[in-house]
């Protein structure tokens, strides 16, 4: 008798898995397939875009912690862009690195490897004692704060000054930089940010990174952040091109100094101030990478999660024990399946198909995400070990960002105190 309930719930909950997997499949076509994209080239226009405007004047921010081994790639991206006649500049905003990263761009712009100018690099120096700065705002803040006010010389006194804050770990295409000052001038946004694709590198981001970015683009949807009567605020921290009189009208970085989501923060502020939020998928123009290794994926996402869902402790578990039911449920039918074809060969047929749907929708999301996304299919089958990386994650960054121990990002601790 108790094994007969044991076996029903086991084929609810597979079949609940199944239908979620559905849910979830149709959910992100509706809202993430047909979302609004930059593409490289639009339609009627020339390779780069038509953002080559004397009336456009861009200062590009990277801020950098320890990234020497990256920084070279996203600079020389940069500094390849197509940008025809616009005033710009590159600046490297190297947050009190510890390793090499600034020693070895300077040593590359004596050398001619990089231009400089565009190429600027500031030290930002160490964070003011007392006061809490967290991530990126104290360089991305200095950053703004000790650039003049416009680049010289100044081709056009009523030229529209533009704050583009991209991340280290971000690659571009020539076009990006273009296209985006474009479609920033032509909406008229204030803020306007790009989801990029996301490239894996490590068996800890093809296990977990595509679930990860499934679920953002069902909790964040598109059309409702760029709805202005729809308080929903998003913005892809890799990418985030601000008009700079919002960007000072909102109070920058510097009003948000302790926010450890800050590109979240930022959004809510230019939707709450009545300014013009604007977010498209940048897929075809920028490609990111996060995380080398299990340490920094585990790291980030226990720093994030909770703080992503408002640090609401029961919609975080939630979420941990959804995707735990979701990814790893139907891998454990059909694992159970097997073994009750061993023990009671009658049994094992009814376990054996809602695992089997499962792991097919799984497939199929898998698929979606190639097609729409450009995400390949590699360790798809260990989709299971990603909902138990996700379902520790949950708990872990509760606990982390509850306590503030072990609340760090590369090292540096979050703590509120």
């Amino acid at each position: 008798m108790t094994m007969t309930i044991a076996l029903q719930l086991l084929l609810a909950a597979g079949w609940l898995a199944a239908f979620g997997l559905l849910v979830l499949l149709l959910a992100l076509e509706l809202t993430m397939g047909r979302a609004p994209r930059l593409g490289a080239t639009p339609a009627g226009a020339s390779k780069g875009g038509d953002a080559a405007n004397g009336r456009d004047i861009l200062s590009v921010i990277v801020p950098a912690y320890n990234e020497a081994t990256r920084i070279n790639s996203c600079v020389g991206a940069l500094l390849a862009s197509e940008l025809g006649g616009m005033n710009w500049r590159l600046v490297v905003a190297d947050d009190d690195s510890s390793d090499s990263t600034v020693e070895g761009l300077e040593a590359l712009i004596e050398a001619g490897a990089f231009p400089s100018p565009p190429l600027e690099v500031l030290r930002c120096g160490p964070r003011p004692a007392g006061e809490r700065w967290s991530g990126k705002t104290w360089p991305c803040s200095e950053a703004v704060r000790l650039l003049p006010q416009r680049p010289t010389p100044d081709p056009d006194p009523a030229a529209t000054e533009w704050l583009l804050f991209i991340d280290a770990d971000v690659t571009v295409a020539p076009a990006a930089l273009a296209r985006a000052v474009a479609e920033a001038r032509r909406s008229g946004a204030d803020l306007l940010t790009l989801a990029p694709r996301i490239r894996c590198g490590c068996l800890a981001e093809w296990v977990v990174q595509p679930i990860v970015v499934a679920l953002l683009g069902l909790g964040f949807p598109i059309a409702r952040a760029n709805n202005p009567d729809d308080p929903t605020a998003f913005a892809a921290g890799p990418f985030m091109l601000f008009r700079r009189s919002s960007y000072e009208a909102i109070g920058g970085h510097r009003a948000l100094a302790a926010e450890v989501v800050e590109d979240l923060a930022l959004a809510r502020a230019i939707k709450q101030r009545g300014l013009s939020l604007r977010y498209l998928l940048g897929i075809d123009l920028l490609e990111l990478r996060m995380y080398p290794d299990f340490g920094s994926l585990w790291e980030g996402w226990t720093k994030n999660w909770h703080l992503g869902l408002n640090r609401n402790p029961l919609l975080t578990l939630a979420s941990g024990a959804v995707v735990l039911g979701l990814f790893s449920g139907p891998w454990l039918l059909l694992l159970l399946a097997g073994l009750q074809a061993i023990q009671q060969p009658l049994n094992w047929p009814s376990l054996l198909t809602p695992g089997l749907v499962g792991v097919a929708l799984q497939l199929a999301l898998r698929l979606w995400s190639r097609w729409r996304f450009g995400l390949g299919l590699r360790h798809w089958w260990l989709a299971w070990l990603g909902g138990l990386v996700i379902a520790a994650i949950a708990p872990v960054s509760i606990w982390k960002t509850s306590t503030g121990r072990g609340w760090t990002w590369r090292g540096r601790s979050l703590r509120p105190y």
